[in-house]
């Protein structure tokens, strides 16, 4: 099976070597040819632009998009529509608002082609090892495409949700969710840091991940972050909001449905961008695990 990829970051290139394990054929483009490189001594198909890597794919074509929410999905889509067939389909594994996805089928389905959007999770381990992938698509586009997420996906991983334009809105209240939790846990052990005793984080890290109620993979990654620093000392506790928290909170609110949780965490990251806080270390520190997000790091304003 031959799979075009475009996006070859730290999700993409992760994808890629889970494709490439699973017997599949990635043929590659990103906008750096540094990158092209990496991935093609990697074992990828690297090419230096679209027109190239429609050419080296057998029609029927299928074509991940793993790039950043926004224009640049756009920009892609109307650079690859006139180079594909009808029986071609575009992929859309970023975190594309649920409502640019919609706008986009219609323009791809008028041209008589295919879009299906796939809300991936997962971090950039999920991306190497097997996604958790949240499928909007019409069913025979679907049903093409299950093979690949068979491949791709860890065991029960994969979940036709709806049709094109629902894989992004379900991922959108995944990570909204994701931000509710996320906070949870930099404001819990933020108390913990602050109170009146001499407490080892990472070891109530360790403790909690064993039989707790709040066990699970965010605690891993909070104990693997504590293990680095004890006090996170070299994290900024800046933690900058990607748009699916906003998109979610803004979502409950046109549904008049009370999401207080996740609307005040997603005013949190704002007010991190200003102020210092060990809440905001923590988060920022579980993004960078289980993300690869970029942290800022420097001398912070205040130590704990």
């Amino acid at each position: 099976m031959q799979v075009g990829l475009i996006g070859l970051g730290k999700m993409g290139f992760n994808l890629a070597l889970n494709m490439l394990e699973k017997g599949l054929q990635v043929v590659g483009y990103a906008r750096t040819p540094a990158t092209v490189a990496r991935a093609t001594e990697a074992g990828v198909t690297g090419v230096g632009g679209l027109t190239e890597l429609v050419d080296r794919l057998k029609p029927p074509r299928v074509i991940w998009l793993m790039v950043p929410a926004g224009p640049g999905v756009d920009e892609l889509i109307e650079g690859l529509a006139p180079l594909l067939a009808a029986s071609d389909i575009i992929v859309d594994g970023g975190n594309s608002y649920y409502k640019d996805t919609l706008r986009r089928y219609g323009a791809m389905r008028n041209r008589g082609l295919h879009l299906a959007d796939v809300g991936t999770s997962g971090g950039v381990e999920g991306a190497r090892y097997g996604i958790c992938a949240m499928v909007g698509a019409e069913k025979e586009v679907f049903d093409r495409l299950e093979p690949l997420l068979q491949a791709i996906c860890v065991p029960g991983g994969y979940l036709h949700v709806g049709p094109c334009g629902s894989g992004h809105f379900v991922k959108m209240v995944h990570n909204g969710i994701e931000y509710g939790m996320l906070q949870a846990l930099g404001e819990g052990f933020e108390i913990l840091a602050r109170g009146p005793f001499e407490l080892s984080l990472k070891e109530i890290a360790r403790l909690w991940r064993h039989g707790s109620v709040i066990r699970g993979w965010l605690m891993d990654l909070l104990e693997k972050a504590l293990n680095k620093e004890s006090k996170l000392e070299s994290i900024k506790g800046i933690v900058h909001s990607s748009g699916e928290g906003l998109w979610t909170a803004m979502t409950a609110l046109e549904l008049g449905i009370p999401a207080p949780i996740i609307a005040g965490s997603v005013f949190m990251r704002y007010r991190s961008e200003q102020i210092e806080s060990f809440a905001a270390k923590v988060v920022a520190a579980l993004r960078y695990e289980f993300g690869g997000h970029e942290v800022e790091r420097g001398s912070p304003h205040g130590a704990f």
